[in-house]
């Protein structure tokens, strides 16, 4: 018998079950439909309020070329920006990060070719219930309320050396040869940000005062994932949401939007706009970092919106510590009267299960996975 779902609303905190003919969302009708399916209709306070648009989050970009070259003037203001952005609501930009322009601009391409397949080709690598890698057409295999209206596909990264082709044999093996060429660029890419993510790791090592290699050691053979975002025109945008409000469970997110707008985070008890800028990445901090942080950093409160003219796509990478490490904060971030330990030592193959099989990520994940920890461990 399959576990019970927990839903993402807080109130009921129960999931509909998905019936035995899930609906089919297949964008290219759907995006051209002035009527939705109710399965994709949010509660209204949940909805996205289109009357006004919301205020811009304006985070100053930190440029880490001086960082990375350590330059003492652009290390102090690159530990200084992350520590307000992240103790406040962990969202920031990141420029000059060494990643080479032509090689997003081929993974937006590929996205581009992979997203304007027809469905049935997408569906090749389909994903199944319980896994986290494959494509989605929303999740309406393992949904039945409040779907986000978007299309996904999810791989695997690790960057043990003996795994240093796994992202380009997925596509060969689940896709076939004629996609050897999008599994390279995916290769390439997401071994780009595997190296970002440790740069950013030792900027936030030393921000937290516990210098530059406590977190690049724990994250230099993470096992994480890569995600391709689509998220179709909507001709009801009021109504619904490409992603709603939720906190990454992973570690870091590094995010590259395309020039449509949609990322929103919740900032000061209203949401916020993000600007895309192609030169930038967006960096969110993920409650498996808070919990490592010990609470000092706070995870990410974000959603995605769609509008009725123009499809949205985006690229993240989420780091994520290989799967049997224990996640368990430095000594240094730990006091007993003013910052005591707040969560329970965890690894992050439970944590990963835990989203997967039973509860659907929203603001509360990391303190429901706590419950739900010290419940087993009883």
């Amino acid at each position: 018998m399959p576990p019970v779902l927990l839903s993402q609303s807080i109130s009921t905190n129960k999931e509909t079950k998905v019936g035995q003919n899930p609906l089919i969302f297949d964008a290219s009708f759907h995006q051209n439909e002035t009527s939705i399916p109710q399965q994709f209709v949010w509660p209204e306070d949940e909805k996205p309020r289109h009357e006004a648009s919301p205020p811009q989050l304006y985070v100053p970009p930190i440029d880490l070329k001086g960082f990375f070259a350590g330059e003492q003037v652009a290390v102090s203001n690159a530990t200084q920006l992350v520590d307000s952005a992240c103790r406040k609501h962990g969202f920031f930009q990141v420029i000059n990060h060494g990643v080479d322009s032509r090689l997003i601009s081929e993974a937006h391409k590929i996205m581009d070719l992979f997203f304007g397949m027809p469905l049935s080709e997408k569906q090749r690598s389909q994903r199944k219930v319980g896994e986290y890698c494959g494509y989605a057409s929303s999740f309406t295999n393992r949904f039945s309320s409040k779907l986000p209206w978007k299309e996904t596909l999810s791989f695997r990264y690790t960057n043990d050396p003996e795994c240093s082709n796994l992202v380009q044999d997925y596509f060969l093996n689940v896709m076939g040869e004629d996609f050897s060429h999008f599994g390279r660029v995916c290769q390439e890419y997401c071994e780009a940000m595997s190296k970002l993510s440790i740069g950013i790791m030792e900027l936030l090592g030393m921000s937290l005062g516990i210098g530059k290699s406590h977190f690049r050691d724990f994250y230099e053979d993470n096992d994480s994932i890569m995600r391709l975002n689509y998220y179709p025109p909507c001709q009801k945008p009021d109504q619904t949401l490409g992603t709603g409000p939720h906190c990454d469970p992973t570690s870091l997110t590094i995010l590259h939007q395309d020039n449509v707008g949609g990322l929103e985070v919740f900032v000061d008890e209203k949401w916020h706009s993000i600007a895309p800028c192609s030169n930038a990445f967006v960096i969110n901090i993920g409650d498996t970092f808070m919990a490592l942080s010990n609470g000092l950093y706070k995870s990410c409160l974000h959603r995605a919106v769609v509008n009725n003219h123009t499809p949205r796509k985006s690229l993240a990478f989420f780091l994520s510590p290989r799967m049997d490490k224990v996640v368990c904060p430095p000594k240094a971030l730990i006091e007993e009267i003013d910052n005591p330990r707040i969560y329970p030592d965890f690894t992050w193959s439970s944590f990963l299960e835990f989203t997967q099989k039973h509860y659907r990520a929203d603001m509360n994940t990391f303190e429901a996975f706590s419950k739900w920890l010290k419940n087993e461990r009883k």
